[in-house]
């Protein structure tokens, strides 16, 4: 009795999950070119 215990893809799930850790990363990488720019042009 061979059975399908493999996980469905789920992409709303997963881009959810990309959502949720990469918009954060993403503001915080661009307040630290902001103020390294700041910083270096005075």
């Amino acid at each position: 009795m061979p059975s399908d215990s493999s996980p469905r893809s789920r992409p709303g799930l997963i881009l959810l999950a990309w959502l949720w850790v990469g918009a954060p990363l993403a503001y915080g990488l661009y307040e630290l070119v902001r103020k390294a720019t700041q910083l270096f042009t005075g």
